[in-house]
């Protein structure tokens, strides 16, 4: 499991990505590469992994759910995703 910096890190570089988005957009529309190098790091939307948003965890990101394969497949065996029930053949 994440831990809390790991997800507060994540929540901070998503509003840094919102804020500069349209200002990055421009520069890159002029190609004014000089003046996007002087934007925040955390700025560019490439910087920004997803991550599961129960336990913050990286890897097995299911985009449809926002959550990591771990955690969907508990969710499921609880039956707390309408439609979606453990395979068995």
């Amino acid at each position: 499991m994440a831990t809390t910096a790991w997800k507060n890190r994540f929540k901070r570089r998503e509003a840094l990505v919102a804020k500069y988005f349209q200002e990055r957009a421009k520069l890159k529309k002029e190609r004014n590469y000089a003046a996007l190098s002087r934007l925040p790091r955390d700025s560019s939307p490439t910087r920004l992994a997803r991550r599961c948003e129960i336990t913050g965890r990286r890897r097995g990101y299911y985009r449809k759910f926002r959550i990591s394969r771990i955690v969907l497949r508990q969710l499921a065996a609880d039956g707390k995703i309408p439609g979606l029930k453990k395979s068995s053949w």
